[in-house]
């Protein structure tokens, strides 16, 4: 899956959570979390796997559960000693969110499912090198898969518009704050 429906995905399960959990829509800062926790996997994995070289795919240590449900548990621990518990749930569930539907096309025989608990399963190494992210590209426009990521973004867009757009606000300040920043201490 790509980016934006990793997003659209966590989204959906977030807001979810809240409004099931606390009956209310997600918090600003929280997320801004859970965005990066989408993409958290492949972070790690991809530029390890296609620049580095130093893991076999780019779905292994940081798509592993083995590696993941640690991460997650320690950044919950973490948060929740900073009174902040929302922020750990929310990077969590993101994290899980992205590895648990990069597996799914495991279901109809379109990926194998080892790197779920890699390296305890082997995966299978890229045969001619990484591949490149147009030839992936092109390679997913026909897949229906692909194409139902854009259901899933227009739909948590639109639910994240039903939930007062959060973290839009947190991200404008935070732009704000670093262009008054630089604008103070003048052209480097």
């Amino acid at each position: 899956m790509w980016p934006l429906g990793h997003a659209a995905i966590g989204y959906l399960c977030y807001t979810l959570a809240t409004r099931t959990r606390f009956d209310r829509p997600p918090g600003q800062i929280a997320v801004l979390v859970l965005l990066f926790g989408t993409q958290f996997p492949d972070l790690i994995d991809k530029p390890l796997a296609w620049y580095l070289g130093v893991i076999p795919t780019g779905r292994t240590l940081a798509h592993s559960l083995l590696f993941l449900v640690p991460v997650s548990i320690a950044v919950y621990v973490l948060a929740r000693r900073y009174g902040r518990a929302e922020y750990g749930f929310a990077f969590g569930l993101g994290a899980l969110s992205h590895t648990l539907v990069d597996a799914l096309p495991a279901l109809w025989g379109g990926t194998d499912p080892s790197f779920l608990l890699w390296p305890a399963l082997p995966v299978e190494g890229y045969e001619s090198g990484a591949p490149s992210v147009t030839a992936l590209f092109l390679e997913s426009l026909g897949d229906p898969y692909f194409l139902s990521e854009f259901v899933l973004a227009a739909l948590a867009l639109a639910i994240w518009r039903r939930d007062g757009s959060p973290g839009l606000a947190t991200l404008r300040a935070l732009v704000d704050r670093v262009r008054s920043d630089r604008s103070a201490h003048g052209p480097n």
